[in-house]
């Protein structure tokens, strides 16, 4: 049943039968219901378990600005579909001119380091992550028992700083390498650097163009994806609970074809009547017999297609699903969410890759107390000579706070210390974030914001976590077997249950536009004829040009 022409434009007879559902109305779940529509295939749902649409992708009013908690930048242009769509529906300019950006580091008792110095650290630091992602690109090994990206840097750091002969040049170059790990953790999604795989570093593949703000916010971005959409055709509040997605009787003929005497179509053989089933006498006993027991079963409704149970109760059926459940969510509840349980090798996979937590902090203040002219403080924590309780350590995960507007501070938090921080109320954080600021600052006088918001992405049920990071052990094969689709048996030709999301695409895993192009992969997939045209060439066309030029990056 699962490889009927998507395309038909006849309709299932039961209103809660579908050709596709699609869980998750996320950026993912919205590219794979654009493409198909723009393909002809109306008939489709799109389940999502929270009462909005857009996933990690939110934003919420404050007083002078509107505030995204989730996804922030479009990363890169050239062969960037997000880019493409803001750009096709004028939410961004053509002609990109950066604010001018000037970053000041101080230490704890409020010194200021010199600009020179804090320049000099950078370029070396960008240096030593560029060679940890040739390790990727060029396939050379590391020194030994060098397996992560923060002992990497740690190391080209020690021997970078072992040419100082002054142990206070030293310290203070050493507390700036420090805090740039701290953003790479939020960066990349994780706790610590040295959690990050050396080896894989350079699968994630940067597109040109730096990070593009979208001037009406990032979650502008969800209007035109949704615009197309029938409201209908998305239930909100339908957290799913169980995916059904081959029936038992499925399963147990299936191992009875596998063992070569039954029935090459395994979908046919389940629907057959009872008396037609004559099983070969030469089954041993013990098969023979639970065919019976199979056959004499009352048959479920829908037994060739995927049922979709929700929390609420309610209960839809497909006859291909496009799961887009975040690799968070995935890693809490994939060995009771499906059933069958999913394959050996993608458990493993959810199991090693790194689903990291990172989490914003905004300050609105009521009038200016910055220079004008300073965009971002980074804050020189220093390294701690003994362990330190995480609700006295936390806030020393915060590399900088950076200006959104002039009565708008934003912080970053990853990791432990993020989870720890989502354990606190929004007043405990500002009065924490306020001493940080009088302190780096020197200045008594920082007032205390009118209003502060965290957000709590580790907290919240449908992401359990911020975006997807490979960790060591791990590899980039493991986020292509999160990608693979599943059929219900060797003889389908279409699969049966596939995966979009950005931890299933290869080369822009955590990102957006990862994200969408991984949902325009799963609906192509499931709308590809059976057998390719003989004769024919397959071009791009400009409405979709992202999928030819994407991977094709600018020199310099």
């Amino acid at each position: 049943m699962g490889d009927e022409n998507l395309g038909s434009s006849e309709k299932c007879n039961s209103s809660k039968k579908f050709k596709v559902i699609i869980i998750g109305c996320g950026i993912a779940g919205l590219s794979s219901a654009n493409y198909l529509l723009q393909n002809g295939m109306e008939d489709f749902l799109i389940l999502e378990a929270r009462k909005r649409i857009g996933g990690r992708i939110i934003s919420i009013p404050m007083k002078s600005h509107n505030v995204e908690l989730g996804a922030n930048w479009i990363h890169g242009v050239l062969g960037n579909p997000i880019f493409e769509l803001a750009m096709s529906h004028n939410l961004v300019n053509i002609i990109n001119i950066p604010k001018p950006h000037k970053v000041i580091a101080a230490t704890e008792n409020g010194k200021q380091v010199p600009f020179g110095i804090l320049h000099e650290i950078h370029e070396a630091y960008v240096c030593f992550l560029r060679r940890c992602e040739e390790y990727f690109l060029c396939q050379y090994l590391p020194p030994p028992d060098i397996h992560s990206v923060g002992e990497h840097i740690n190391l080209e750091a020690t021997l970078y700083l072992e040419r100082l002969p002054s142990s206070e040049e030293k310290k203070l170059r050493r507390l700036i390498f420090d805090c740039l790990l701290k953003r790479e953790t939020c960066i990349s999604g994780c706790h610590s650097m040295d959690e990050v795989d050396l080896l894989e570093l350079g699968s994630y593949t940067e597109l040109q163009g730096g990070n593009i703000m979208i001037p009406s916010g990032f979650s502008s971005i969800l209007d035109p994806l949704k615009k197309n959409i029938n409201d209908k055709k998305i239930l909100t509040n339908h957290a799913v609970r169980k995916i059904i997605w081959d029936s038992d009787v499925n399963q147990s003929l299936k191992s009875l074809d596998d063992t070569g005497e039954e029935s090459e179509d395994s979908d046919q053989t389940v629907i057959e009547d009872n008396s037609k089933i004559s099983p070969d006498k030469s089954l041993k006993p013990n098969i023979e017999n639970s065919l019976q027991d199979m056959t004499q079963q009352p048959k479920k409704k829908y037994n060739n297609y995927v049922e979709i149970v929700c929390e609420n109760g309610q209960s839809f059926h497909a006859n291909h699903v496009i799961c887009t459940i975040p690799l968070g969510v995935l890693k809490e509840k994939a060995s009771s969410l499906f059933e069958p349980k999913l394959p050996s090798y993608k458990m493993e996979s959810i199991e090693k890759l790194l689903f990291g937590v990172v989490d914003k902090i905004y300050l609105e203040y009521e009038r200016p107390f910055l220079n004008p002219d300073i965009t971002e403080i980074m804050l020189l924590w220093e390294t701690p000579t003994t362990p330190e309780d995480m609700s006295q350590s936390w806030y020393k995960k915060i590399y900088s706070f950076s200006k959104v507007s002039e009565t708008l501070l934003l912080g970053w938090v990853s990791g432990k210390e993020a989870e720890y921080m989502e354990t606190l109320s929004m007043e405990e954080v500002a009065e924490t974030c306020t001493k940080i600021l009088r302190k780096f600052l020197n200045d008594p006088f920082v007032p205390e914001p009118q209003k502060c918001v965290c957000t709590s992405w580790r907290e919240q049920p449908y992401t359990r976590g911020s975006y997807t990071a490979i960790a060591v052990g791990a590899s980039q094969s493991d986020v292509e077997s999160l990608a693979q689709p599943i059929f219900r048996n060797v003889h389908d030709k279409k699969p049966v249950l596939l995966f979009a999301g950005e931890h299933t695409h290869s080369s822009y895993y955590s990102t957006a536009h990862g994200a969408y192009l991984s949902g325009q992969i799963a609906a192509r997939r499931l709308l590809a004829p059976d057998e390719a045209s003989e004769g024919t060439l397959d071009c791009p066309d400009s409405a979709d040009l992202n999928s030819w030029i994407q991977g094709i990056q600018l020199e310099g």
